[in-house]
């Protein structure tokens, strides 16, 4: 019997069990935390990972927490829109869904629950190393103090950006971004338009962002938003610790942008401003190739980057759909030949995953460095760029998450698709 091990329970790892676990195989997903409780501000689904949704059969029950979102509109402090750009430009009825990874986390493990013949979970279990061994291939680690190996028909890294497990030979490059982000979850800002990412920019230091995310499971009708402020990692710590740091933060958007800081004012903690901030840190991961054998890296793990494009969910679920695609093209019978599994994989998802990953290195130093010309350069040629009718849907195919390369794209149908 084919048995499979996913080592990892965030969007990827989820995503693939329920994938898998529909074309009746076992599935055991081990997960080093002794309970599932997602941590991280909303993020944005673009269509190809609703795409996804719409595959695994949770895309309704998405819509009902979750915000649509039509668009992102990027404004200078001088109130120029920099960047304007909608999904009907894309295609026609495609958006946008901010979300809580609270909330994609719920449906990911609800509608996994029907699979509960096929699913083993194996909580606080702690991989530390694996071994393919041909015929099948095993994984040591520890849990409650205890050590413990298993073997399985096969192996699936998805334990995220900061991964020990990648196989080293495979990877090109991981290192951290030098930059990252502050971020909370307050109540849905209606001073702005709640189906807007609204983002906000001053020269290449200065990036705010505000997303509409919907509800959390357990309260659905108290609508919310996240607010990310962009910050270089050394000053992550600590940020905004009092309230003089709180008001001189708040002065500083004030002047560029009053609206939004008259009602920051009203959302941030007056007495303990710092309690409401998290941090995010990112990482930008290389891999010359996502599978072998009987072992296989997906998410965050085979290919973290920087959030600028918005694309770690919908890369996430586009690896689960992509290997759910792949078990499926290899399998003959009872058996599963992985050659022919890793082979089908990196055609549907390594050219996809060059391109972002590329693109979002070259943008992310416009958006986030400390060079004088990065800025100018962003808003001279974006300007530009939007007055194009050709590049102004090319802008808004690549943030869908689409694109398979310059001149190539998915369809939504052909992901969709049950």
């Amino acid at each position: 019997m084919n048995h499979i091990a996913i080592i990892g329970a965030g969007t990827a790892g989820l995503a693939t069990a329920l994938v898998l676990a529909r074309q009746g195989i076992q599935i055991t997903i081990f997960e080093s935390v002794s309970k599932l409780a997602p941590v991280g501000a909303g993020l944005l689904l673009q269509p190809a990972g609703l795409a996804v949704f719409a595959h695994l059969g949770v895309l309704e029950s998405a819509l009902t927490l979750g915000a649509v979102v039509t668009g992102l509109e990027g404004q200078l402090p001088n109130g120029h829109l920099l960047v304007n750009s909608h999904y009907r430009e894309a295609g026609q009825g495609q958006y946008g869904l901010g979300i809580h990874r609270a909330t994609l986390c719920h449906l990911l493990i609800q509608k996994l629950d029907e699979y509960q013949t096929s699913i083993h979970w194996r909580m606080n279990h702690q991989i530390d190393r694996i071994e393919d061994g041909g015929s099948e291939t095993r994984v040591y680690g520890t849990t409650a103090g205890q050590a413990f190996d298993a073997a399985f028909a096969a192996v699936i890294v998805a334990n995220g950006a900061r991964s020990t497990l990648r196989p080293p030979a495979w990877v090109r490059l991981d290192r951290p971004y030098p930059w990252g982000a502050a971020w909370m979850i307050v109540p849905e800002c209606l001073s702005l338009d709640r189906q807007i990412l609204h983002q906000f920019y001053d020269r290449s230091q200065i990036m705010m962002g505000v997303l509409p995310t919907g509800a959390i499971p357990n309260k659905p009708d108290q609508r919310l938003s996240s607010v990310f402020w962009s910050l270089p990692t050394t000053e992550l710590h600590g940020f905004m610790p009092d309230q003089a740091a709180r008001g001189a933060w708040l002065e500083q958007v004030d002047r560029r942008w009053p609206t939004v800081a008259a009602w920051l004012d009203q959302v941030i903690d007056v007495e303990h401003p710092s309690a409401q901030w998290l941090s995010a840190q990112y990482r930008d991961v290389v891999m010359s190739q996502y599978g072998q054998h009987r072992v296989g890296v997906i998410g965050d793990a085979a290919h973290a980057m920087s959030p600028q494009l918005g694309q770690g969910a919908n890369m996430a679920l586009l690896d689960a759909w992509a290997l759910g695609q792949s078990v499926a093209y290899g399998r003959r019978g009872e058996q599963i030949d992985w050659s022919m599994v890793w082979q089908h994989y990196h055609r549907l998802r390594g050219s996809s995953t060059l391109f972002y990953q590329s693109m979002s290195r070259l943008l992310t130093p416009l958006y986030q460095s400390d060079h004088w010309w990065a800025g100018v350069l962003r808003d001279v040629a974006f300007t530009w760029m939007y007055r194009v009718p050709y590049l102004r849907r090319e802008m808004a195919v690549t943030i869908s998450g689409l694109k398979t390369g310059m001149l190539s794209q998915m369809q939504y149908a052909q992901i969709a698709t049950r």
